[in-house]
């Protein structure tokens, strides 16, 4: 007779907790690095809460032993990170900084005598300032650019990095960067955004095939995912919410895996949707190893045409926790996004690369402690909802908490704290919070806690 097992995770799935480069390391233009377009945009007066930028952040640049000693206390498995273009290519291309090949090395080798898995993003949000000075993602020469960046990276340090990602979340870098301004660069043209949105995809396509060429491990990308769910059963709703849908959710995974845009997403932008080559997609679509997905929230969603582009809005939910970035807490989306991506795309190996929550956490640790049980019950919960789409028949390999650290929140400055790890900005002091101490209690336990 047997027995169902206690937990849905399989013995080596991957628990680990991620980072960002610009939010973490500090010292952007430190030994040789460039400066890129998230320190030009945060220098700008008015760009971001408090005119915060990331110039010393959490300051990980000189700190990343101890940090990576916490990694260690936690029992992490796993650990995702960017590398900064910039501190590789201070102008975007040509000349390589060995001082930024170096400072990553070290990163690398710290996380391999704690013997904790890398899993390393080529890009994530901080293009070199110069290439933006060239048209950045407006220039179709950006794709060559990424792969010259990624195979001088690929070559250096392959040999200690069994999972390599191309690009995080392009649809935010386009939405927020080139539609709506809010992030760098900071353009509001609708005719840009499904340029930028292209040379991305390109630039994925070239990062890519050059690794296919060099590399010996896994390569992916990441992407995030938000299911819409419609406010009533209004042909006009339903209609908006299958905007929305496809405008987040299919725009970038659709040409991944079926070579096109979705024809929505066309005919929302209009005229301001170019011609594309053909050819571009037989890059675009090459087969990735696995699929990373980011999760923070869903969108209950209204027909609403003041709304640019997709014509729709969220309505938000009474009764319901939301984070302190007004994010509702919604577990059940994440089975459903999950069990979506399979359903539509196939049963490729997926990965939670990001999933946490933004709650209020006193700038000091109160007694040597930081009690944050709300986070502690947002992990419960989606860790739950991760497990639910185990048993639903998705091919989860790992969970990534957003974030290793409480850090630079883009626009946000430091008013957002998403970490597991309490960050006091004023001394640099690292306090592990309530839901560090849960989650590597939950990992120890493989699920279980």
């Amino acid at each position: 007779m047997s027995t169902k097992p206690k937990t849905p995770f399989p013995p080596d799935f991957l628990w680990g907790a991620a980072t960002a480069s610009y939010q973490i390391e500090g010292s952007p233009l430190a030994d040789g690095a460039g400066p890129g377009i998230w320190h030009r945009f945060s220098h700008t007066p008015g760009r971001t809460s408090n005119g915060d930028s990331g110039d010393i952040a959490c300051d990980h640049y000189h700190r990343f032993r101890d940090d990576v000693a916490l990694m260690r206390d936690l029992g992490l498995r796993a650990y995702r990170f960017g590398i900064a273009w910039t501190r590789i290519y201070p102008e975007g291309k040509g000349r390589v900084n060995q001082a930024g090949l170096d400072f990553y090395r070290r990163l690398l080798d710290e996380l391999h005598a704690a013997g904790i898995q890398p899993l390393v993003t080529l890009y994530h949000w901080d293009l070199p300032a110069a290439l933006d000075d060239l048209g950045g993602w407006l220039n179709r020469d950006v794709a060559s650019w990424f792969a010259e960046y990624a195979t001088t990276v690929y070559r250096a340090f392959d040999d200690r990095v069994p999972m390599w990602v191309t690009l995080n979340e392009p649809w935010v870098v386009t939405d927020g960067g080139y539609l709506h301004g809010v992030l760098a660069p900071g353009h509001r043209n609708h005719f840009e955004a499904p340029i930028a949105t292209h040379n991305l995809m390109r630039a994925h396509g070239a990062a890519l095939a050059a690794y296919r060429a060099v590399g010996k491990n896994q390569i992916g990308t990441v992407v995030n995912l938000e299911p819409k769910y419609p406010a009533s059963q209004s042909d006009e709703d339903l209609a908006a919410t299958r905007r929305s849908h496809a405008y987040m959710n299919e725009q970038y995974l659709d040409p991944l895996f079926r070579g096109s845009y979705p024809d929505e997403v066309v005919k929302m932008f209009g005229e301001a949707w170019p011609k594309l080559p053909s050819s571009d997609f037989d890059s675009i679509r090459q087969p990735i190893d696995f699929l990373g997905i980011n999760y923070y929230k869903r969108s209950v969603v209204r027909n609403d045409p003041q709304q640019v582009i997709e014509r729709a809005s969220h309505v938000p939910q009474p009764d319901a926790i939301r984070t302190t970035l007004d994010w509702e807490l919604y577990p059940a989306g994440l089975t459903d996004i999950l069990v979506w991506v399979k359903e539509r795309y196939g049963d490729l190996p997926l990965y939670v690369t990001e999933n946490g929550a933004a709650f209020y956490d006193p700038p000091s640790a109160v007694d040597g402690a930081v009690d944050d049980p709300l986070r502690v019950h947002y992990l419960q919960t989606h860790i739950a909802a991760v497990g639910e789409a185990i048993r639903r028949g998705v091919n989860m390999r790992g969970y990534f908490v957003w974030s290793l650290l409480d850090n630079y929140e883009w626009s946000h400055g430091y008013s957002k704290r998403f970490g597991i790890v309490h960050v006091d900005y004023a001394t640099q002091k690292r306090t592990i919070k309530s839901s560090g101490r849960w989650y590597g209690e939950m990992i120890r336990g493989n699920g279980i806690r």
